[in-house]
């Protein structure tokens, strides 16, 4: 008999669950803290004591499925590495679209003529000579590529040439858009690419890391990750499109949430450390997000769990709103390293600064923040930023890596290109301050409270002179934004509120009042109309307030805090593959095949040869994919019109999804 080993990485925690082979049962579990500096440590712990708690050893396991949030992290705190994009037979301007200029943020954007036309006839050649000289001239500037061509989804062409030049040159990594998505709206599936290219050097790393442990400890079994949209993925395709990562650990959350509780209808709410995600189970099955996951602001072309994803965790940054006379708090939508946490491995450093500021009469800007290395590749900096970046060898305040105000922004750009992370005040930080976790080091929490509650509203007076005080404030503001979050998905969800913004919608005096139960001259009721499961290793701290203040049931499942790794091991192989068939003229049929296009004078013959090709790259993709037992489904969308008693063929569409279960160590053994 053998077991499942499944790891989700978070972006505080990393855990394991042994699953016996039949995933009816959880045998072992452990967590570990994630170590960004070498993530091998954090994985390794996990899954050491994961295996010790099963009373398994390493030989007995036969499959490792993977699932992470890091990528969704790293879109929602805005980090990654810097990249180009090539951008080829756009018109000026197009970069506006789409969010892509945002997702950029100053990265350099090399355009070229070329492209195809909606039928896939070339538009302008592509300057192969002018693309090599630009990409040699920026050398070492960036760590990868991204390459959206016009029409690439009809006529790949030329994304494919600039791929293959831009590998001979640079020898960096470099993604297609033609290959992350099938559909049209070119700014989109260039900002698809985009996004993938900045994180193939995190993913890349992850899983590095987890098979470097795999292979030490003996487990020689199959590595998978999960999608975004629940579906597992061999480890060799997601290093080439860690983009479908992206809502990775959400989207196995959901699947294990299912298999823990069994409930049909439920908002799912997943607190980690960086972020809140929420989806809707609906008949036992999550949505699908039909317009591409969101992330971070940003609208990807990548098919994933509809999900709402908001950066509000244990470990969010701590904001004073000092506007008005009362002031208040605001969370996230960074993650900082609590300092409680950075205390448990840096104590007297840690307590040194703190008690060297609580005995100052004036609070200075750093107080209570601490800055911390995370090593990784330092390419593309300016000197003010390689100076800022030499300065912090080892964690220290942050007052003492900086000399000027001038170099707080090159201590940003670090911090946004994941180099440094910043430590300071945070939920978990409270929660250890009111004896509620006790896990770290609370003396230090307390002392960062002192420091912060010390800070002055707009009249002048402390936010709180008792650090316990404060801390109750931050668990109470924790309180109200997962509200907020779970009533915005509610509202989404909800046909009758189809036409409203949630989010204005969630904050809405009236609903404020209703769930307060108002009774005056009108009364008013109201709360959430489905249960809620409570996910997250914080989720019995912070989410019995949350139930109380919605009016609903809130369901925190035995296993709820090692969901993500539960959800990895249970799921299945997906794979889809989809082309379009368009009519260039009356009696002639284009089909878009991946090889190129072909034009037939038969619409059913188009029809048939499209699909014939699809079912053999999506079967492709599943056996590479690590399916074994593939099953294809067909879906054919041909849309028609009656002109003067003709039918006039306008377009086809034809997707096929394979499907199958995971290859496990004896199915390869088998097969040898």
């Amino acid at each position: 008999m053998g077991y499942f080993l499944g790891v989700d990485t978070g972006g505080t925690y990393t855990d394991a669950v042994v699953v016996n082979e039949a995933a009816t049962e959880v045998i072992g579990k452990a967590k570990s803290l994630t170590t960004r500096a070498d993530l091998a440590l954090g994985i390794g712990g996990a899954v050491d004591a994961a295996l010790a708690a099963a009373g398994v050893q390493a030989s007995e396991i036969t499959l490792v499925s993977l699932s992470t949030t890091l990528a969704t992290n790293a879109l929602v705190e805005g980090q990654g590495g810097r990249v180009a994009l090539i951008f080829i037979g756009f018109d000026a301007g197009d970069e506006a679209r789409a969010g892509l200029d945002d997702a950029l943020k100053g990265d350099p954007v090399l355009r070229f003529a070329g492209g195809h036309g909606h039928a896939g006839q070339e538009l302008a050649p592509l300057d192969l000579a002018a693309l090599e000289q630009a990409v040699a001239q920026l050398g070492d500037q960036v760590m990868g590529f991204a390459v959206a061509a016009r029409f690439a989804t009809r006529n790949p062409a030329h994304e494919i040439a600039a791929r293959d030049l831009i590998r001979r040159v640079t020898g960096r990594a470099v993604t297609c858009s033609h290959e992350l998505s099938a559909n049209l709206n070119g700014p989109k599936r260039a900002l698809t690419a985009v996004l993938n290219a900045r994180l193939i050097g995190m993913i890349d790393r992850l899983v590095a890391a987890c098979e470097r442990h795999l292979a030490a400890v003996g487990i020689d079994a199959p590595l998978m990750v999960v999608r975004g949209d629940g579906a597992l993925i061999s480890a060799a395709m997601v290093r080439e499109r860690p983009i479908e990562t992206i809502l990775s650990g959400p989207a196995a959350s959901i699947v294990g949430a299912r298999w823990l509780t069994g409930a049909q209808d439920a908002l799912v709410s997943d607190i980690g450390g960086t972020t809140t995600d929420v989806a809707l189970l609906r008949g036992g099955l999550p949505e699908i997000d039909p317009q591409g996951a969101r992330v971070g602001g940003f609208r990807t072309m990548v098919e994933a769990v509809a999900m709402r994803t908001t950066g509000l965790g244990g470990d969010s940054e701590v904001h004073l709103v000092t506007e008005g006379l009362t002031g208040g708090l605001r969370l996230g939508p960074r993650r900082l390293i609590p300092v409680s946490l950075l205390a448990v491995d840096h104590g007297p450093m840690v307590h040194a600064a703190l008690d060297r500021a609580l005995s100052s009469d004036t609070s200075g800007e750093h107080d209570g923040r601490f800055v911390v290395p995370m090593g990784g590749q330092a390419g593309g900096l300016s000197p003010r930023e390689i100076t800022v970046l030499a300065r912090i060898a080892q964690p220290m305040p942050m007052a003492q890596a900086l000399t000027s105000r001038l170099e707080v922004a090159a201590l940003e750009r670090l911090v946004a290109r994941g180099l440094v992370m910043i430590a300071g005040v945070t939920p978990s930080d409270a929660s250890h301050t009111l004896g509620r976790l006790d896990a770290w080091d609370g003396s230090a929490a307390e002392k960062a409270l002192r420091l912060l509650g010390r800070r002055r509203n707009g009249a002048g007076e402390r936010f709180a002179t008792d650090p316990a005080v404060l801390a109750q404030m931050i668990v109470d503001q924790v309180t109200a934004q997962t509200a907020e979050c779970l009533l915005e998905a509610a509202f989404d969800e909800d046909p009758a509120f189809a036409t409203d913004p949630p989010e204005a919608l969630a904050r809405h005096p009236l609903l404020r009042a209703g769930l307060a139960g108002h009774r005056g001259v009108i009364q008013l009721t109201a709360r959430l109309g489905v249960p809620v499961i409570g996910l997250g290793a914080s989720a019995p701290s912070y989410y019995g307030a949350v139930g109380t203040l919605l009016g609903c049931e809130m369901i925190l499942p035995e296993h709820a805090g090692v969901a993500n790794a539960i959800g990895a091991v249970v799921g299945q192989v997906a794979q889809r593959a989809t082309g379009n068939i368009t009519s260039p003229a009356e009696g002639r049929f284009a089909a878009h095949l991946p090889d190129g296009v072909q034009v037939f004078n038969d619409r059913d013959a188009a029809l048939a040869a499209m699909q014939s090709a699809l079912e053999t790259e999506a079967t492709a993709r599943a056996l590479r994919a690590g399916a074994v037992d593939v099953h294809l489904n067909v879906t054919r969308d041909v849309k028609e019109a009656d002109i003067e008693g003709r039918t006039m063929f306008i377009e086809a569409t034809i997707s096929v999804t394979a499907t199958g279960r995971p290859r496990v160590a004896h199915d390869r053994d088998a097969a040898e």
